[in-house]
């Protein structure tokens, strides 16, 4: 008996091939700039970021909001490039700076009629902040002794334990965790997400172990667990920010996977994670 596929099915399928090439096409390019680093890692983090800086700005205000593309955007670019070439002893003055600026934009754009200048000063600075300050911890990881290898480490842990929730939950996710915020997201596979990035992530450190003896699997399965334990409330914290205004991708930039901003949700928070661990534990 031939069994042909419904529409609904099918959909999926299109869409599953669509995000595997857009996979295929841009992992090997991602990876190249990760070992490369320098200059070329920290210029493409910060454009990327600024482009999801301006996925952020579009979200709200296509919902009637008016925060600062221009400080948005190129205060995020800003952000990221100071803390490649001098840390993090000036990118807190830059902050500064960009928030005061940000307050008077604001203040002369309530004088001129917004009424809403102070939310949407508020917007302004947040994003600064979650996809600027933050965002530029993808440099600071880099930027470690044996800060390639600890990026190809966090980073695919994020990725294993996705899948491994994905599979888990879609097979045997019963308790809903978030019903508001992730309907479908669930206990069972957030437990699966955790074991697998604590089984497999020691797997790349095998790998990663040839080229720096500080990558061991004990530290793998660690980075794998913690990552996997806390960075999904970046998943959460998206989630949370488009069904306020019922917005089901940040742009469609990435075909199949939609915007820049939401492949970043876990990986920001994994980032700060991993820079922590490295520079702290490891």
């Amino acid at each position: 008996m031939v069994v042909f596929p419904t529409k609904m099915g099918a959909m999926k399928l299109s869409m599953l091939k669509t995000r595997l090439i857009s996979i295929i096409i841009l992992l090997p390019f991602l990876v190249l700039v990760i070992v490369l680093g320098g200059l070329p890692f920290a210029l493409f983090a910060a454009a990327v970021l600024a482009i999801a800086a301006w996925e952020f700005w579009r979200m709200f205000h296509q919902a009637g909001y008016s925060p600062s593309v221009v400080i948005l955007a190129g205060g995020t670019f800003i952000l990221v490039l100071l803390r490649y070439f001098d840390g993090f002893n000036s990118d807190g003055i830059a902050l500064a700076l960009l928030a005061l600026a940000a307050m008077a934009y604001h203040t002369i754009a309530y004088q001129r009629g917004d009424e809403q200048s102070a939310v949407d000063f508020c917007l302004t600075l947040g994003g600064l902040i979650y996809l600027g300050w933050i965002g530029a911890f993808f440099v600071s990881l880099r930027q470690l002794p044996d800060g390639e290898w600890w990026t190809l480490l966090i980073l695919p842990a994020i990725g294993i334990g996705d899948a491994g929730a994905y599979a888990v939950g879609g097979h045997f996710g019963k308790h809903k965790m978030m019903t508001r915020v992730s309907p479908n997201k669930s206990w069972e596979g957030y437990l699966g997400g955790i074991a697998s990035a604590v089984l497999l992530t020691p797997v790349i450190a095998l790998f990663w172990h040839v080229m720096t003896p500080a990558i061991t699997i004990q530290r793998a399965a660690l980075a794998g667990l913690i990552v996997a334990l806390i960075a999904p409330m970046g998943d959460f914290g998206e989630s949370m920010l488009k069904r306020q205004f019922g917005v089901k991708d940040t742009s469609n930039l990435i075909p199949g996977h939609g915007g820049i901003l939401d492949r970043l949700d876990s990986m920001l928070w994994a980032a700060v994670i991993g820079f922590l661990l490295v520079s702290w534990l490891f």
